[in-house]
């Protein structure tokens, strides 16, 4: 598979949030406000990659030779919990607004399933190191477009006229219902 059709795989077609359900706790949580989901998805792609490519290198080079893989799960998420504790730090220091808006959900990028399971994803499917960056910047760009077109219309939603018993959650599960059947189709 050459890079660009991989990137497109990750990015559209096989749409991690869309096709895996991954990421969905801070896509309902962050997507109020279009900046807030942009900056969110900004921090998700930073870390994912950089992550991915730190997963990469220790379960190639440590965890295989000596042959102790069934850590990787355990390990993946001590690189990414380390990763989002560096970045919380500089949003913090250098973003104070932007740390506030994010509030609860910036630390909670370690916890977000779509972060480990690309690296998951990419490992189990074997991909080389350039593939498996590709891989997983696409996922997250992906992960960063439903974000931000999610958050727009929820923004527009805010302003509608929406029936009570529709209001909140409900109308925004039927939203990212509508939006996943859309990109469905670039299957």
């Amino acid at each position: 598979m050459n890079l660009i059709s991989l990137f497109i795989l990750a990015f559209l077609t096989e749409n991690v949030v869309l096709t895996k359900f991954l990421g969905t706790c801070p896509l309902m949580g962050t997507s109020n406000k279009m900046k807030s989901a942009f900056s969110m998805g900004i921090a998700v792609t930073v870390v994912t990659t950089v992550s991915s490519l730190i997963s990469y290198l220790i379960y190639y080079y440590v965890l295989v030779p000596s042959e102790v893989t069934y850590l990787k799960t355990v390990t993946f998420i001590l690189v990414v919990a380390s990763l989002v504790q560096i970045t919380e730090i500089i949003v913090k220091n250098k973003l104070p607004k932007l740390y506030k808006e994010f509030g609860i959900y910036l630390p909670l990028i370690t916890t977000n399933c779509m972060v480990l399971g690309t690296i998951l994803l990419g490992i189990s499917n074997e991909y080389n190191l350039i593939e498996m960056l590709v891989y997983s910047f696409g996922s997250s760009l992906g992960f960063l477009l439903i974000l931000y077109v999610f958050a727009s219309i929820r923004e527009r939603l805010n302003q509608t006229k929406i029936p009570e018993a529709l209001k909140g959650y409900p109308i925004s599960l039927i939203t990212i219902g509508l939006i996943a059947i859309i990109f469905s189709r670039f299957i």
